[in-house]
């Protein structure tokens, strides 16, 4: 363990091209088929890569055409390592004359936000503690154990069913913020070791599917709240979110539901359903069609140690039903921890926008408290962990203070909030995007 240390740019160590290029040229290369990016000045063709980069085909879609030098720092712990997958495809760098960012993207924030990584670095913020990670482990065998002992010392009458079901359901809700670690290769040095802990959280201890997580999560960090980009605004027309949406469904006149409740039927078919039935089909389909028979095998460890675990006491029935209940409470703690820190801010369309502006117009921060660490998996801290991806969670209120006064200085809006604030805010988005909706059908 003790991952995360300083993640430096990869300069020379990533070779040299011959090629001369300006922004206008790299934008260009922005479309399937055709895709250059540049990381630090460097251009790079990853047309072909692309389809093998194992954070998946899309998150590195999405920088085509564009810098993504924040980006390449943010989700690579170990980019030594990584110089070597680069360099057969540096086709060259940007002409003298052009600037370090593209587009419209501001040159002070961008610079800003670089020297605020270099600062943290220097801070060790990027080091693990390992008892941390140990002891939360820990705690989420220790809830697995309980829940057991519970119905094999007590018996399956209604009430010790249901409060095994409820110790079952945080620890999966925990076991889902401890494999989202893992995930981010926040916990161990070297990447590989992260990966492991990751099949064996996500599939022994809950049955899912790590490069599922992978390839739907990371574009979520690339892009956040960004429509066709960003995963987690894709409603499949559900929902209406932010405030552009509402209004271009509404002057299309798309009526798939009567958006003007959705703030209503929110609480029917969205933390009920998301992981029991939405995910559970998403990630079987995407397993068995992507033929991933090592994640297929992990999840089916989870199943097999369940019903070994369980069926003894309430038999097929009563076992499919209890995990389902389970899978129904943690549903409601995942929406709502996931969603307080994003559905009321900032969604809409490509801007191109710089690392800093982007992540803080798309996040938000709740509370400190040992309650509210625990209860969200720190993602109380939403705004640092969407600046550093693989900084350690134990971490992040000691850079929180550092990121509040870069913001500060130059003028970009940090919101904290209390629990009870972000969950309220998450029905009144709703509420106001569905009336944005309903005004543009009546009415334009």
């Amino acid at each position: 363990m003790g991952g995360g240390g300083k993640q430096t740019q990869p300069e020379s160590s990533c070779g040299r091209g011959s090629g001369v290029f300006t922004w206008e040229e790299v934008q260009r290369h922005s479309h399937r088929g055709d895709q250059w990016l540049v990381i630090d000045r460097k251009v790079y063709n990853i047309t072909d890569w692309a389809k093998r980069h194992p954070g998946g085909i899309r998150v590195i879609s999405h920088y085509a055409g564009e810098d993504a030098t924040d980006a390449f720092a943010a989700f690579h712990p170990e980019p030594n390592f990584v110089c070597k997958f680069l360099k057969p495809l540096l086709i060259g760098e940007l002409a003298p004359s052009e600037p370090n960012q593209d587009r419209d993207k501001n040159a002070v924030l961008t610079q800003a936000f670089r020297d605020l990584r270099e600062q943290v670095e220097r801070q060790g913020l990027f080091r693990t503690q390992p008892l941390f990670f140990c002891l939360h482990l820990g705690h989420i065998l220790l809830l697995e154990a309980l829940a057991l002992l519970l119905v094999w010392v007590y018996g399956t009458g209604w009430p010790q069913t249901l409060l095994c079901a409820v110790i079952l359901a945080t620890s999966q809700a925990q076991a889902g913020w401890l494999q989202h670690d893992f995930g981010h290769l926040s916990v161990f040095k070297k990447s590989r070791w992260n990966h492991l802990l990751h099949k064996f959280v996500i599939g022994h201890l809950k049955g899912a599917s790590a490069n599922w997580w992978n390839h739907r999560h990371f574009q979520h960090h690339a892009k956040p709240n960004i429509f066709s980009k960003d995963p987690d605004v894709n409603m499949l027309h559900t929902f209406v979110l932010g405030k552009t949406q509402p209004v271009e469904y509404g002057i299309k006149k798309l009526k798939y539901l009567p958006y003007q409740h959705q703030h209503q039927y929110f609480f029917l078919i969205g933390p009920p359903m998301l992981i029991p039935v939405y995910f559970h089909i998403q990630i079987m389909h995407t397993m068995f069609s992507r033929r991933d028979w090592v994640d297929l095998a992990w999840s089916m460890t989870y199943y097999l140690r369940y019903l070994f675990c369980y069926l003894p006491f309430f038999g097929l029935f009563g076992s499919v039903a209890l995990i389902s209940f389970v899978r129904f409470l943690e549903s409601h703690w995942f929406v709502w921890v996931t969603q307080m820190n994003h559905i009321p801010m900032d969604i809409d369309h490509e801007k191109h926008q710089d690392w800093l502006t982007m992540q803080l117009k798309a996040t938000c921060n709740i509370e400190q408290s040992l309650f509210n660490d625990w209860f969200s998996g720190h993602l109380n801290f939403q705004i640092e962990h969407h600046l550093f991806p693989t900084m350690p969670r134990h971490n992040y209120n000691l850079a929180a203070p550092l990121v509040r006064r870069v913001c500060e200085k130059h003028g970009v809006p940090y919101q904290v909030k209390t629990l009870g604030a972000g969950f309220r805010d998450v029905v009144g988005s709703l509420r106001e995007s569905g009336e944005l909706w309903l005004d543009a059908y009546l009415h334009k």
